[in-house]
């Protein structure tokens, strides 16, 4: 074992007073962050002394300590006792103390309350607390989970996001203001169509598609882009094709897992998802992506359209939506794994199972009200709020509007309905 490893394991020993554990397994991995960061992490598995041979190689047994911590900054990442329950000596924090809490966290994390975490809830046995920026929600969004037993001692903790310092956001006074986006509200405002199994038909309802407005209103940022946290290629092409290919497609199994070496963790080798897809890459995976689609989807030419592309453990991963959209909630789309090196297809995950779910539903009646008169019902209903977003281009966070609504107009009566409801 590397040396650095073992002190670091020692002292995570020491830190969480695991006198009644052994560690019976430990690995490297790492991740890339939205900054494009490499982060290596050592993961632990602490076993109670007295679990001497696991019935089931699989599952961790009750009380076991699995803790996450990041190899070169040693701040902690996860800290989970399995079925809440502990045999660990220390970590207790008294009556729940949430200002004892903060301090534990603000120390642990290196972030500072108020400026980068706020409280968010309280749950039975636990806290919730949520990132922000100066007391503004950023976005991506970022949390905290801690939790206790009876006896205040700790039985998870983890953090998710990235808590940015100062010098990643650009500042700005917030200025927004709903009258002065009128034309991008209207644009928002969707005809969707919301499946119902109660009734096993399809609902027509206005509502509006959630979208980030940067503070000059110069431009937009998708909301689906920040909600999966990564670096997009966009390609925005239809696939076309004249004939089909004759041999089968033959998918391989996708090993998600990656061997992490203790050289590579120490001197911090960046991971392959962190470097940009090259042109040459993106006209070898388009070419790859037509091909898979001759073998597996002979008659679709120009069905599809190849939307995006990025990198993800290790393979890059082509994202499809179907070129013909209809007003569906949920939409056809194809994700397709690429090998990274020979730009060959693997495999792919096909949504269509899932949207069988709805082949026998009904379809939505013919609408009765005009989108205008939606936008008329449901425009004292929408919300602008102030997020602090992070734009992959400009590398920082900047200050925009989140354009939302948690209602919708019931396109067939032109009734108000809350979404949640439906």
């Amino acid at each position: 074992m590397d040396s650095r490893i073992k002190q670091l394991i020692d002292s995570t020993k020491l830190k969480f007073r695991l006198d009644n554990y052994y560690l019976a397994r430990h690995s490297l991995y790492r991740n890339v962050n939205i900054y494009n960061e490499t982060i290596y992490l050592l993961s632990m598995e602490w076993f109670p002394n007295h679990i001497s041979k696991l019935e089931n190689n699989d599952s961790n047994p009750e009380g076991t300590a699995v803790i996450d911590i990041e190899l070169n900054s040693h701040k902690i990442e996860k800290v989970i006792f399995v079925g809440g329950k502990t045999f660990a000596n220390g970590l207790r924090f008294n009556n729940f103390d949430r200002e004892e809490v903060i301090k534990w966290i603000e120390q642990e994390a290196r972030i500072t309350y108020g400026e980068q975490f706020e409280f968010d809830k309280e749950v039975e046995g636990g806290l919730y607390f949520k990132e922000c920026i100066d007391g503004i929600a950023a976005s991506p969004y970022g949390f905290i989970e801690i939790r206790f037993d009876q006896g205040g001692r700790l039985t998870l903790f983890t953090i998710h996001g990235q808590f940015p310092a100062k010098e990643m956001i650009k500042g700005e006074v917030f200025s927004l203001s709903l009258e002065n986006v009128t034309p991008i509200v209207k644009e928002q405002l969707k005809l969707i169509e919301l499946p119902s199994r109660e009734h096993q038909r399809f609902f027509p309802v206005y509502g509006i598609e959630e979208i980030y407005i940067t503070n000059d209103q110069a431009s937009t940022i998708p909301f689906e882009f920040i909600v999966n946290v990564r670096s997009y290629l966009k390609v925005n092409e239809s696939v076309y094709w004249d004939s089909p290919l004759d041999k089968p497609f033959d998918g391989i199994k996708i090993n998600w897992t990656e061997d992490v070496t203790a050289a590579q963790a120490f001197s911090n080798e960046p991971s392959p998802d962190s470097l940009p897809i090259t042109e040459q890459e993106q006209e070898k995976c388009i070419v790859a992506v037509k091909d898979f689609l001759r073998q597996k989807y002979r008659d679709d030419s120009g069905k599809w359209k190849l939307k995006t592309l990025h990198r993800d453990k290790g393979y890059i991963h082509a994202i499809l939506s179907a070129t013909h959209q209809n007003n569906h909630i949920f939409q056809r789309k194809i994700k397709i794994m690429i090998d990274a090196r020979r730009l060959k297809v693997l495999n792919y995950i096909d949504n269509k199972l899932m949207l069988a779910t709805f082949d026998e539903f009904e379809e939505a009646e013919k609408v009765s009200i005009l989108k205008e008169e939606a936008y008329e019902k449901i425009q004292h209903l929408l919300e602008m709020k102030p997020y602090y977003v992070y734009d992959f281009e400009q590398k920082q966070y900047i200050l925009c509007g989140k354009l939302d609504c948690q209602y919708g107009v019931d396109a067939i009566n032109g009734e108000v309905v809350r979404l949640e409801d439906l």
